[in-house]
């Protein structure tokens, strides 16, 4: 039995999770556009976009963004969206918006290219002049230009925080805050075994989230869907857990993924947590591939389908002449 002045390791952990949740959680209108434009000063502000297919909203994005940020507000100094191997009208949708788009595989093509969300982001660093990085989802139907400012709020006015992920409502059949499944069927699962100290983060995996650029750039960087958990784990490690804040940004929707693709989205997050379990991503290991194999039915009855997962990782950039 723990003594008078001990506590059992669960004890201490959630105490500690507690303070980092009441210092480091924020709502999006803690600060006013003027506040943040005055503590901004010098610093340039980057809204990144990373987009593959999304060309039905990555137009709104870019337009309302600009409109409410950019020519209204000076708060975001650039809009670049960085296309990840579109076969729709991406491209010419989000620079008809006003954005600067970059196709992700003509981006330093002598690095070579990877399919994926986080080779997109990972790509933006060569492209972009931000101090601070802004990264939005293309392919939102229910949200509103405050996400930026929200997000921008605790890097311009608390030096000490270096990463910052928001958190809004997420609509599914069971309520406001269902939508996220792989979050809460494979993130949640392994911050509780594995790395329980980031267990006050409502949404581990948004895709809004906001980061210093010092920081990105030393952060090894998985190609595809893992990147918004491992930069969380790796920036704890690095920096500390007081380096992270979250923001509530209200409410959110956006298209909803096919059960089988969110099999693929969880390899690669699993891969990326191994990879940071055996000390190989701290380095950024190029990775490989992994077969997952699924089913589905076919006209003899159930069939195999196998799936070729991409778990490679990009080294920090910094690191990259």
């Amino acid at each position: 039995m723990a003594g008078p002045t001990e506590h059992p390791v669960e004890d201490v952990v959630a105490g500690g999770v507690e303070g980092w949740f009441a210092r480091s959680t924020h709502h999006w209108d803690d600060w006013t556009l003027a506040d943040l434009v005055a503590a901004k000063g010098s610093q340039r502000v980057s809204l990144v976009v990373p987009a593959r297919n999304e060309a039905g909203t990555v137009g709104d994005v870019v337009s309302r963004v600009r409109a409410a940020l950019v020519e209204t507000v000076a708060l975001v100094d650039e809009v670049v969206v960085i296309d990840s191997d579109s076969t729709d009208a991406t491209y010419a949708v989000a620079s008809d918006a006003g954005a600067v788009v970059h196709r992700s595989a003509e981006v330093r093509p002598d690095l070579g290219s990877h399919p994926g969300k986080g080779e997109a982001m990972w790509k933006s660093l060569f492209v972009t002049t931000g101090d601070v990085l802004v990264f939005m989802d293309a392919d939102l139907l229910d949200w509103d230009t405050h996400f930026v400012p929200g997000l921008l709020g605790p890097l311009l006015t608390r030096p000490e925080v270096a990463l910052v992920k928001g958190f809004y409502e997420r609509p599914g059949a069971e309520g406001p805050y269902d939508g996220g499944r792989v979050t809460e069927l494979v993130a949640r699962p392994l911050i509780a075994l594995e790395h329980p100290e980031l267990a006050g983060l409502v949404q581990p995996l948004a895709g809004e989230w906001a980061v210093r650029r010092s920081l990105f750039e030393a952060l090894p960087v998985p190609t595809g869907y893992a990147v918004e958990l491992a930069a969380l784990v790796d920036t704890a490690g690095l920096l500390g857990l007081d380096a992270i804040a979250q923001v509530d940004l209200g409410r959110r929707d956006h298209a909803h993924q096919a059960l089988l693709d969110l099999g693929a989205m969880a390899t690669q997050i699993l891969a990326a947590m191994a990879s940071r379990r055996d000390g190989a991503g701290a380095s950024g290991a190029p990775g490989g591939s992994v077969a997952l194999r699924q089913y589905r039915p076919g006209p003899a009855g159930i069939a195999p389908a196998d799936r070729v997962v991409l778990v490679a990782e990009r080294p920090p950039a910094r690191s990259v002449a």
